[in-house]
């Protein structure tokens, strides 16, 4: 079963930590599933087709072959985050209110500054060295 979720893991371009927060589990019980150490309980397996896109049959080798049969394509485009993109959304889950207000305070200054024109930057910048 390791092998095939590893397989299919690596198709839904996820990593171990997207998938083990996911399916509710550490990322080192996860691991441990992928290596072979383990089997999953049946409520988790299911959790496992759904994030994996995968066919149960398929992670528990009752088909042939050694790739699932995926359910639904993984979806190409803006919908498909990059796995920096979920880290930072891993830990942005466990800040508190206030914290989240003030990450968005920051980010929003990024975004405004990254939108200004080459020639208001250079303006800003020079206000603020006198």
């Amino acid at each position: 079963m390791g092998e095939v979720a590893r397989n299919a893991r690596k198709q839904a371009r996820l990593t171990q930590a997207d998938v083990a927060e996911r399916v509710g589990l550490a990322t080192e019980v996860y691991g441990r599933l992928e290596r072979g150490g383990m089997l999953p309980s049946v409520p988790t397996l299911l959790k496992l087709c759904f994030v994996l896109r995968a066919d149960a049959n398929a992670l528990l080798g009752i088909t042939s072959g050694s790739l699932p049969v995926l359910v639904d394509e993984p979806k190409q485009g803006k919908e498909e985050e990059a796995p920096r993109v979920r880290q930072v959304l891993r830990h942005l889950r466990r800040l508190t209110p206030t914290q989240l207000n003030a990450i968005g305070h920051v980010a929003s200054t990024f975004a405004k500054s990254n939108a200004a024109p080459p020639e208001a930057k250079n303006e800003c910048l020079q206000e603020q060295s006198t």
